[in-house]
């Protein structure tokens, strides 16, 4: 059973950094593209940051040149560090693994920029 963990969400100031984890309990991510998938309140949930198990890394246009997707030499955890956060950013963020037409998520972070 693949499992999905996200961590190191929270409350931070607008302007302000942020680095989130994921950790798969297998080597899905070897297979899969890794997805960060976000939702705020009363809004769809939207795809914010994706890297293929191949290596290759799509940013929403939102997150252009604040948020950097990386992961460690295993490919696991999967790793978003977020800067400069703005307002707009506050929302659940969810990772995601899309295997063998099965979706796997994890249960989200929340992440609040607020003054």
């Amino acid at each position: 059973q693949v499992q999905l963990v996200e961590s190191g969400g929270g409350l931070v100031q607008p302007g302000g950094s942020l680095r989130l984890s994921c950790a798969a309990s297998t080597n899905i991510f070897s297979w899969a593209a890794a997805n960060w998938y976000r939702q705020a309140p009363g809004k769809e949930r939207e795809l914010v940051a994706s890297i293929t198990s191949g290596g290759s890394i799509n940013y929403a246009d939102s997150v252009k040149g604040r948020f950097t997707l990386s992961r460690a030499n295993a490919k696991n955890p999967v790793y978003l560090q977020m800067n400069s956060l703005k307002p707009e950013d506050t929302a659940t963020y969810y990772c995601h693994a899309r295997l063998s037409s099965r979706d796997y998520w994890g249960q989200g972070t929340q992440v609040t920029v607020s003054s």
